[in-house]
C-alpha cells in the first residue's frame, strides 16, 4: 500500500470547552504529538497488518523527528520521505470534555510534497493508494491518475475538502467524506449530499462517515447504512484517519468494500476510547478481539 500525504507535529490542547472567536482559554493540560491526515492513515493501515510505503515530506527544523517517530514504530517504509527546506507541518488540536475538537493546520513541508517522488516500479496493480488534500491538489491528481493507470484500487479522503478536477475525482474508485465534507463536495458539484448522488455523478464508490450514527455507502450494487460501534469516546481527534487506514488495509487484503468498512467503523470507535491520533490507533489483534465481540452481540440478537 502507498500512503500519499501529510506528515505533521500535533500540539493537543485539552480544553473545557471549544474557544469562541475572540476568546482566550487556559487549557488543562498539552502535549505533542506525531500527526497529519497521511501519517495518521498510513500509522492506522500499518497497526493493522497492511505493508505501507509513505510518501510525504518533514522539515529541517527540531520537530521533524518527532513527527515520523509514530510512523517509525509501526514500521511504515519511509524511504520516500524526504526533508526539505521548511518547517515540518505543525497542527493546534483543542479538544473538549466530550472528545470534540478543532483543529488548525499549517503545512509547512507537506506543501513542498511531490507525485514524481512515486517510483514506476511501486505503482503495482491490485495494491492500494491512499491521499488526502493536505499536500498540494495538482499533486493528489497526478497520484491518483498514476495509480489508476498502474491499476491500483485509488481511496481518496476529501479532507480537508478543497477542489480537484471532475476528471481525477471519477478516477477515485473509493471516495471517503464526512457530513462537512460531503455538504461541501455537493455545493462544489451542483448536486445534493447523499451518497446516491454523489455515486451517480462521479461512478466512485461513496463512503459518508457520520460518526455515532455511523456510514452511509453508495455503490454500484445500492446503498448500505452501518450503525456505529458504540463507545465511550474521549478523543474522536484520529478517528476519521483511522477509519480511512484500515479500510484500505482490509481492502488490500481482499475484503469487500461493506466488510471493510464494518472493520473500520469498529477500529475508529476503538480509537475514540483513547487520547490522541497514531498512538489511539488500535493493533490488529485489538480489532479482532473487538470484530469477535461485535459479531457475538450480533448472534446473540438474532436469537
Amino acid at each position: 500500500m502507498i500512503v500519499f500525504g501529510s506528515i505533521n507535529l500535533d500540539l493537543l490542547l485539552s480544553v473545557p470547552s471549544l474557544p469562541e472567536p475572540g476568546q482566550t482559554l487556559l487549557a488543562l493540560n498539552s502535549h505533542h504529538a506525531p500527526g497529519g491526515k497521511g501519517a495518521n492513515q498510513a500509522v492506522a493501515a500499518a497497526r493493522d497488518g497492511a505493508s505501507v510505503r509513505m510518501i510525504g515530506a518533514v522539515g529541517d527544523d527540531g520537530f521533524a523527528e518527532a513527527a515520523l517517530y509514530g510512523l517509525q514504530q509501526a514500521g511504515v517504509d519511509l524511504g520516500a520521505v524526504r526533508q526539505v527546506q521548511d518547517r515540518t507541518g505543525l497542527a493546534s488540536i483543542c479538544i473538549d470534555h466530550e472528545g470534540r475538537n478543532h483543529i488548525v493546520v499549517a503545512p509547512g513541508a507537506n506543501r513542498a510534497v511531490r507525485a514524481a517522488w512515486i517510483e514506476e516500479n511501486w505503482l503495482l496493480a491490485g495494491t492500494v493508494l491512499v491521499t488526502q488534500m493536505e499536500v498540494p491538489p495538482d499533486e493528489t491528481a497526478s497520484c491518483l491518475h498514476r495509480a489508476k493507470q498502474a491499476g491500483m484500487l485509488t481511496v481518496l479522503n476529501l479532507a480537508p475538502a478543497a477542489p480537484l478536477p471532475l476528471e481525477t475525482m471519477r478516477e477515485v474508485d473509493i471516495l471517503v467524506i464526512n457530513e462537512d465534507e460531503a455538504a461541501w463536495l455537493a455545493r462544489h458539484l451542483q448536486t445534493n449530499n447523499s451518497v446516491t448522488s454523489l455515486h451517480a455523478l462521479l461512478g466512485s464508490t461513496v463512503i459518508k462517515t457520520l460518526g455515532a450514527d455511523g456510514v452511509h455507502i453508495a455503490d454500484a450494487e445500492g446503498t448500505t447504512s452501518l450503525p456505529a460501534f458504540p463507545v465511550s469516546a474521549i478523543d474522536t481527534t484520529g478517528a476519521g484517519d483511522c477509519f480511512v487506514g484500515v479500510l484500505a488495509a482490509a481492502l488490500e487484503q481482499g475484503a469487500s468494500t461493506i466488510e471493510a468498512a464494518r472493520r473500520a467503523i469498529i477500529a475508529s470507535a476503538l480509537c475514540c476510547t483513547r487520547p490522541g491520533a497514531q498512538t489511539a490507533s488500535p493493533t490488529q489483534h485489538e480489532i479482532e478481539a473487538a470484530c469477535g465481540k461485535r459479531q457475538e452481540q450480533i448472534t446473540q440478537s438474532d436469537g
